[in-house]
């Protein structure tokens, strides 16, 4: 008898410490109304997001308390916290793993050899369909998936009841960027969504465009090599100048030589992208090509920052930034206090024989330790608004940017889709908003926000860390005026991906932006639209 009481207490303690990292209810319950109060007062609203969503994400959070508190397992907490963080509708803001706090079984992760895309012919009723294939794909199975096939169920489920299901654990601020990168990671196992919604293997059930349906299954691989990629350029009569090497953009030249046009390929705002739009502009200067016109393919682009200053290189027209403000609450003062720490170690390591771009980072330290203190004192709910971060003007300045002392004369077409957002969605409304040039195929993913703020979530009157929360502390302001968060701009000519234009989608644009330029009167610039 004393045997089994000391297994029995063995096996018991066992438990308790491996769902310790959970809490007790009782822990659950002050987390959630922690998450709660600081939510009330942290995070910056879109009110044209919630209206145009047709939700109340206040409402919605509430409605996950009990999941939350009966949360008793590390995983179920984490995925009811990512729930509880996803009802916000912002593509930005996560939970994540942090050391000491709750712990995930391990998983095979994996990536299937088929992709997906999205057929957006019927905006009331996107679908998905076979958009690539891994090379070696007769080697996973017998039946060949074909280019353009629907699908309809995974693991047996029908696809609209997996999105759906899917929907609540995934960051997204429009359904379109919903849908869209739900498509691209539909094949691939990782943490996004909870393990009850993988199996060993994945069966895809699929619907040719004539034919009966058809099921196979696939393994998922450690890697694959795709046929066509995520990344599809497709621009015939130009060539790419492979001197030109940089991460932000790729530069193609025309081979006719009559033609005065470049094709910019945007992959995103990344750190060398004010010396790659410096390059660009030396090497049209040399080539004298500093009065072609532009496309730009900001189809696959993602985000990051200095859209601002290359537009002041790209356009010869003035133009207004995007702005933005920051919620004024409990964390401000920490917030300003971590920010200006960052800027003085930043500035006593900088080489000050280097290239600076319009600022150094003052002019948000000035109105950070500023205006935005006194609001705070004044118990104000927002700051002022000002340019984006005051990354280029500071706080009192009129918004509006002059073009660089050298820049492109010529007119300007751009591409855009729902893939990516953050700093794009910013590029598109500085572009649409003061109609710098004629804008092409979708709307991007809409999701912008000024600031974010971060913190390790900790089980209320302890020192246990749970997982890390953010909160959206700061709205973007497009030019126009509005809220940028999940209020993207609309571009001047829609014109949808489907799976019948999906693989020569870049090449029809191409032909239509071609088109438009050549329609314009050769002496018409962008200062005269």
């Amino acid at each position: 008898m004393k045997k089994i009481t000391t297994l029995f207490l063995l096996f018991f303690l066992l438990f308790e410490t491996s769902a310790q990292n959970a809490g007790t209810k009782q822990d659950r319950e002050a987390l959630f109304d922690y998450i709660i109060e600081k939510t009330k007062i942290r995070e910056a609203w879109s009110p044209i997001k919630e209206e145009r969503l047709g939700y109340n994400p206040m409402q919605e959070m509430m409605a996950l308390k009990d999941e939350v508190i009966n949360a008793d397992t590390d995983e179920k907490l984490f995925y009811a916290l990512t729930k509880l963080s996803a009802a916000r509708r912002d593509r930005h803001l996560s939970v994540g793993k942090v050391k000491g706090g709750l712990d995930l079984p391990v998983i095979n992760q994996g990536t299937a050899p088929v992709r997906f895309d999205v057929d957006f012919s019927d905006t009331t009723n996107p679908f998905l369909f076979v958009a690539d294939l891994d090379k070696d794909i007769k080697s996973h199975s017998t039946k060949i998936p074909a280019i353009g096939d629907q699908l309809i169920k995974i693991n047996d489920e029908e696809i609209e009841s997996y999105l759906n299901r899917a929907k609540v654990y995934i960051r997204h601020s429009t359904n379109e960027n919903f849908i869209k990168n739900m498509a691209q990671r539909l094949t691939i196992k990782n943490r996004d969504l909870p393990p009850s919604f993988f199996k060993d293997e994945v069966t895809l059930t699929l619907k040719p465009r004539k034919g009966r349906e058809y099921s196979v299954t696939l393994p998922y691989l450690e890697e694959v090599d795709w046929k066509y990629g995520v990344f599809i350029r497709d621009y015939p009569g130009y060539e790419k100048v492979t001197s030109f090497e940089f991460e932000s953009f790729e530069l193609y030249k025309p081979a006719d030589p009559s033609n005065k046009t470049l094709v910019l390929w945007w992959y995103g705002f990344r750190r060398d992208l004010p010396e790659a739009s410096d390059a660009l502009v030396e090497w049209a200067e040399q080539n004298n090509a500093l009065s072609y016109d532009l496309i730009i393919d900001a189809i696959d682009a993602r985000g990051g920052s200095q859209g601002a200053y290359a537009l002041a290189r790209l356009s010869p027209k003035p133009f207004k930034t995007t702005g933005g403000n920051l919620k004024l609450s409990d964390i401000t003062y920490q917030f300003i206090s971590a920010y200006t720490d960052r800027y003085v170690k930043r500035q006593a390591q900088m080489d000050h024989d280097s290239r600076e771009t319009e600022d150094d980072g003052s002019y948000a330290i000035e109105w950070l330790n500023g205006p935005v203190l006194k609001g705070l004192a004044a118990g104000q709910e927002y700051s002022n608004n000002t340019p984006f971060k005051c990354a280029h003007l500071p706080y009192y300045s009129d918004w509006i940017m002059q073009p660089a002392e050298k820049h492109f004369t010529g007119k300007m077409v751009v591409m855009f889709g729902p893939r990516g957002g953050s700093h794009l969605t910013q590029f598109a409304a500085m572009i649409n908003d003061n109609d710098l040039g004629h804008t092409i195929g979708m709307q991007d993913g809409g999701y912008s926000n000024t600031w974010e703020w971060m913190e390790v979530l900790k089980f209320p009157g302890t020192d246990k860390p749970v997982t890390s929360f953010m909160w959206d502390i700061g709205h973007t302001i497009r030019p126009n005026g509005q809220i940028a968060e999940g209020n993207p701009s609309m571009v001047d000519e829609y014109i949808p991906v489907t799976r019948d234009n999906y693989l020569t989608y870049k090449r029809m644009l191409l032909d239509k932006a071609q088109k438009h330029l050549q329609s314009l009167p050769e002496d018409v610039t962008l200062m005269d639209k």
